[in-house]
C-alpha cells in the first residue's frame, strides 16, 4: 500500500468501463447485475460498454438494453482496435469522478465494485483489487495461464520493489485525477492493465490493495492471446521503469 495518507475528497458519480469484444452470451447479463448490485448500495453511477469491433450481435444488444437502462452508455471503438484503445475511448467519455475497469464476461465479482467504492471514498487515488491475497480468491483459473500470472507479476513485483501481487489483473479503481495524470496512455491493447496501476504508483498517487475474487467465463473464448502479450507487457514495464528511475519526477504529482 502507498505510504501517503489518504487525503481525497468523496466520490460522488462512479463511472465503470467495460470494453466488450465477441460478448453477446453475457455482457447484457453483465451489465444488468452490476447495475441491479450499485442501485441496491445506493451507488451513483453510469456504466459505459464499450463495443470493441464486435463482429456478432454486442453492438446491437447493447443498443436495446440501454433503451430500457438509462445508466448505460454504449459506444463503439471505431477502430484500430484492441482492449486498451477501447478502454481509453470509455475513459475519455466518463462523467464520474472515479472509474472501475471491469471485464465483460461476469469474471469480476460486482461486490467488489461496491467495495472499490467504500474503500476510493477512505480517501484513496487507486483501489487494486488482488486475487492472491488472504480474502481473495479464483475459481476455475486454467493452469498455464496462472502459472504464467504469477511470473509476470512475480517479475514486476521485483523491478518495481513494490507488493502489489496482481498488477496484470485489469479490474482496479482510479479516480479520474489519476487517469488525467497518467496520460498520455499509450497501450493499446491488455498491456494497459499494467500501464495504469504502474504509472500511478511511480507518479505518487495513493493506493490501497484489497482482495477480490474472480471467475473463469462461462461463456465465448478468452479475447487475452498470451504469445502476443509477452513482449508488449515487457515493454511497458521497462517504459515505465525508465520513468521511475531516470525521469527525475517530471511527471510525478505535485502535492
Amino acid at each position: 500500500m502507498s505510504d501517503m495518507a489518504p487525503r481525497a475528497a468523496p466520490v460522488k458519480l462512479l463511472s465503470i468501463v467495460i470494453p466488450a469484444r465477441d460478448e453477446e452470451g453475457c455482457v447484457c447479463s453483465t451489465v444488468e447485475h452490476l447495475h441491479v448490485e450499485l442501485r441496491l448500495h445506493n451507488i451513483p453511477h453510469e456504466i459505459i460498454a464499450v463495443d470493441d469491433g464486435s463482429t456478432d450481435r454486442t453492438w446491437e444488444l447493447l443498443v436495446q438494453l440501454a433503451a430500457r437502462l438509462p445508466v448505460l452508455l454504449p459506444l463503439k471503438n471505431e477502430g484500430p482496435h484492441g482492449f486498451g484503445r477501447a478502454v481509453i475511448r470509455g475513459l475519455d467519455q466518463m462523467k464520474g469522478d472515479a472509474a472501475v475497469i471491469m471485464m465483460g464476461d461476469e469474471s469480476d465479482d460486482n461486490r467488489d465494485v461496491v467495495r472499490y467504492w467504500e474503500t476510493l471514498n477512505e480517501g484513496y487515488d487507486c483501489v487494486f483489487g488482488s486475487r492472491f491475497m488472504k480474502g481473495g480468491g479464483v475459481i476455475d483459473y486454467p493452469r498455464v495461464k496462472l502459472i504464467l500470472n504469477r511470473l509476470a507479476n512475480f517479475f514486476i513485483r521485483i523491478l518495481f520493489k513494490i507488493k502489489l501481487n496482481d498488477t496484470t489483473n485489469a479490474f482496479k479503481a482510479y479516480r479520474r485525477t489519476v487517469i488525467e495524470g497518467c496520460r498520455p496512455l499509450i497501450s493499446p491493447h491488455f498491456n494497459l492493465t499494467v500501464e495504469l496501476p504502474l504509472k500511478a504508483i511511480v507518479r505518487g498517487y495513493s493506493w490501497k490493495v484489497i482482495p477480490i475474487t474472480w471467475r473463469n467465463r462461462r461463456t465465448g473464448p478468452s479475447k487475452l492471446k498470451i504469445k502476443e502479450m509477452g513482449s508488449r507487457y515487457l515493454f511497458i514495464c521497462l517504459y515505465i521503469w525508465l520513468e521511475k528511475y531516470f525521469s527525475r519526477d517530471d511527471y510525478r504529482r505535485r502535492h
